[in-house]
């Protein structure tokens, strides 16, 4: 095997490991004392961090998330001699270990379990370390998802929808590598999967309900004489 395919091997291990860093479970403890894993959600991500220790910690846990996946691009680049498609698979890596931790396995009525969170900030992290750019349009697409349609889980996805169009259009327009093209379509599939016990609350009606579309509610039915109309998405 060549050495340039091995540092490849090697690149996408680290991405893993370094995605697998529990950044939330580290800040809530510190802070509070609290074990994140046991609150809310169960999830180590900046938004149960948030519900758990307040937003200082939520916003740490999300900026911790999205540095430990761009290093793991970053780290790729260096390894390969900037080649695109182990870029690409180290970011989905730095993902995937979010998502499922190697450092919280927990043994379950006899099986393996893998913990995490549900991917939103290590998936803007590692399109931010593939093409800098990419945030001017994945925060944005998040922040206002999560603003005007209220539900954290849309908004996370949505990142992943934006991630997949700009590393696509890119490609087509000649402006960047056709190898990034693979992070996008993954990593949804992997927010997908994290987020399944959220989509399932969204088809129940029982997804809570954040940001502007939360307040309007509020406000609705702290009116009960009036019928206001929603504000326009």
């Amino acid at each position: 095997m060549s050495s340039p395919l091995w540092m490849g091997v090697l690149a996408v291990i680290a991405a893993y490991l370094l995605g697998s860093i529990p950044t939330g479970l580290v800040l809530v403890r510190l802070s509070t004392g609290k074990d994140l894993r046991q609150e809310h959600s169960g999830r180590t991500g900046g938004t149960n961090a948030a519900r758990a220790a307040g937003a200082w910690a939520g916003l740490g846990t999300m900026i911790g998330d999205g540095l430990k996946a761009a290093g793991a691009v970053w780290l790729a680049h260096a390894l390969s001699a900037g080649q695109p498609l182990i870029e690409a698979t180290a970011g989905i890596m730095a993902v995937l270990g979010h998502n499922y931790s190697l450092f919280m396995i927990e043994r379950r009525e006899g099986k393996l379990h893998f913990r995490g969170g549900a991917g939103g900030a290590p998936t803007v992290g590692a399109a931010i370390g593939l093409w800098g750019p990419s945030a001017l349009f994945m925060i944005p697409t998040g922040i206002g998802v999560l603003l005007l349609i209220g539900y954290a889980s849309v908004a996370t996805i949505s990142v992943g929808v934006a991630a997949t169009v700009v590393f696509l259009v890119r490609a087509a327009q000649g402006s960047g590598p056709w190898g990034y093209v693979l992070f996008g379509p993954v990593v949804v599939v992997l927010l997908l999967l994290a987020l399944r016990p959220n989509l399932a609350r969204l088809r129940q009606g029982t997804e809570r309900i954040v940001g502007l579309r939360a307040w309007w509610e509020r406000r609705a039915s702290s009116q009960p004489g009036e019928s206001p109309k929603p504000p326009s998405t």
